[in-house]
């Protein structure tokens, strides 16, 4: 018998979410013939769009940020620029001290830049308002350069306890599901890294990084007005697809085609005669790019790269259910004058935020006797939702949103996401880490790359950013 026969490409790309699809757009776009291997039955992994009462709502990320240039590029790219849609507003409420109280707007992350507009809201007690106007005076005590440490180290440090649990923990751990006293400042908040870059005040180098980004919007709105006349000339925050993200995965299988093969696991990857082997596909490749879980992705390529192999091995993971839910707007006692809610970890409760999704989005508002909300629950270190079947967790929540926003009766329509392992938890360092993963794939695996959220950021155009790098190191172009 015979050799068994390979398939040969230029590319084979493991994994179909969003990473996997950019990486597989990008290697067709620099002219590569590219096959994507995808182990479960549908592309996109935690992408995904389904109805809520018939109405497309997200199962996980809603949108994106429109400042930086990846997703809205990659949806202009596959024709969905005309669907490209905006929030209605961005103003959110924190619970604490037994009510909902507006959170300032002026704010970098959470980091306050108006003290007195934090003071008004009632969000921090008179000694938390008092740590937080030390920060003012107190000696410059950065690190050496850019040296990492934690969200919570930095904040703690500069504002105090307080500041960090009320104010930037329930935003960024609320982004990351994490527990930001483990979570890499670098990674999590470049922001932050610039404002503790532009002075030893917190507070002072935040409201700078503030400026600064109202003068880059301004010159965008200017360019932006001249290129579209009759427009308010106002750069959006926040993009999103009109029916949903699942709309951008849509978009990106049928344009890919037969290059996306579902239903087809990986489990080895094979260096022989100066090419990939992929098992059990029967592939032959030039080049890999492997954009999974870092998990699963350190088995495949630790083999060729143990160090790499062992860096994203020890890359840990968060676990969230979000509960989609259709209640009658009289059955809600807020004014939902807002995008939604945010709870402190602090407070003990299972539900860490509720979006009010037919506010913040009011093409979804079909039905006016209806409101849409998505309440999130899980976060690192807090796996109470894990532990619930559908019905107990839908009920905890429930109970949850009627003592924060007065949600009372019993739902239209419901939908509960589980997303196990789903949010990396980068720690301080993670950004040198990957470096050096990076560099020993490319001393002991050349053409095998590496793409996901576990890089350099969850946002979706920080996985497309990641997929672009990891088809441009691995095709060596």
């Amino acid at each position: 018998m015979g050799p068994a026969v390979t398939e040969p490409v230029d590319l084979v790309v493991v994994g179909a979410g969003i990473a996997g699809l950019a990486a597989a757009w990008e290697a067709r776009r620099q002219g590569a013939d590219v096959v994507v291997l995808e182990a479960s039955e549908r592309p996109g992994g935690k992408l995904r769009t389904s109805p809520v009462a018939g109405v497309p709502l997200d199962e996980a990320a809603d949108g994106f940020l429109a400042r930086v240039p990846e997703a809205t590029e990659l949806c202009r790219a596959v024709g969905l620029g005309d669907d490209l849609v905006t929030p209605a507003t961005g103003a959110a409420y924190i619970w604490t001290g037994g009510a909902l109280r507006r959170l300032p707007s002026e704010q970098l992350l959470g980091v306050p830049t108006d003290v007195d507009a934090v003071a008004s809201s009632g969000i921090l007690s008179p000694a938390g308002l008092d740590r937080l106007r030390q920060d003012l005076d107190r000696p410059d005590d950065r690190p050496p350069g850019d040296a990492d440490e934690a969200v919570g180290s930095l904040v703690r440090r500069r504002l105090g306890d307080e500041t960090l649990d009320k104010l930037v923990a329930p935003l960024i751990g609320g982004i990351w599901a994490a527990d930001c006293d483990r979570l890499s400042l670098q990674v999590a908040t470049p922001a932050l890294v610039d404002a503790r870059r532009r002075d030893p005040s917190l507070l002072r180098g935040a409201a700078a990084v503030r400026e600064a980004n109202a003068a880059r919007a301004a010159h965008a709105a200017a360019a932006h007005a001249s290129r579209s006349a009759g427009s308010d000339g106002e750069p959006p925050v926040f993009l999103a697809p009109r029916h949903g993200m699942g709309q951008l995965v849509d978009a990106l299988h049928e344009q890919l085609g037969d290059a996306i093969r579902l239903g087809s696991p990986v489990d080895a990857l094979e260096r022989r005669g100066g090419r990939w082997h992929v098992a059990p596909a029967g592939l032959s490749a030039d080049a890999v790019v492997v954009a999974t879980p870092a998990g699963v992705t350190a088995k495949l390529v630790g083999p060729h790269a143990p160090e790499a192999g062992a860096t994203l091995a020890d890359i840990g993971y968060a676990s969230v259910a979000l509960l989609a839910l259709a209640v009658r707007r009289d059955d809600v006692d807020h004014p939902l004058d807002g995008s939604g809610l945010l709870v402190p970890p602090s407070e003990g409760r299972l539900l860490t935020a509720c979006s009010w999704t037919s506010v913040k989005w009011p093409h979804l508002a079909v039905d006016p006797s209806l409101v849409l909300l998505r309440a999130s629950a899980g976060r690192h270190g807090d796996e109470r939702a894990l532990a619930l079947d559908d019905d107990a967790l839908v009920a905890a929540l429930l109970a949850d949103l009627r003592a924060t926003m007065g949600v009372h009766g019993t739902p239209v329509d419901r939908r509960v996401s589980r997303w196990h392992d789903s949010f990396p938890q980068p720690r301080p360092g993670h950004v040198d880490r990957v470096a050096a993963a990076h560099a020993d794939l490319a001393g002991h695996a050349p053409g095998l790359a590496v793409a996901g959220s576990w890089v350099d950021g969850v946002g979706i155009p920080a996985c497309i950013r990641s997929a672009h790098r990891a088809v441009t190191t691995a095709l060596g172009r």
